[in-house]
């Protein structure tokens, strides 16, 4: 049976590194032990856009990842819905 848990912020900085290191999602969700729907949905999470809404691009041509702006979208979702960041993240 599968353990889940929230992605933590520390979590988000090594997905960025390996995502930047041009790593599959398959290697990256397998080295955290979770699932790739769930590292697609966290890069979705922290896709910077321009000011016209356009997703920006990274070095390697893939939607950029910033792990910083995940972390602001899901506090963001968690005040909406009411809880603690800190409390639903296990920090």
């Amino acid at each position: 049976m599968r353990q889940y848990r929230y992605i933590t912020f520390a979590d988000r900085k090594q997905i960025a590194a390996w995502y930047q290191a041009n790593e599959r999602v398959a290697d990256i969700a397998e080295r955290l032990g979770m699932s790739t729907k769930t590292i697609y949905n966290e890069l979705k999470r922290g896709e910077p856009t321009d000011e016209t809404g356009a997703v920006i691009l990274d070095r390697n041509q893939r939607r950029a990842y910033n792990p910083v702006l995940a972390q602001q979208r899901l506090q963001e979702n968690f005040k909406r819905r009411g809880r603690v960041a800190a409390e639903a993240a296990g920090q």
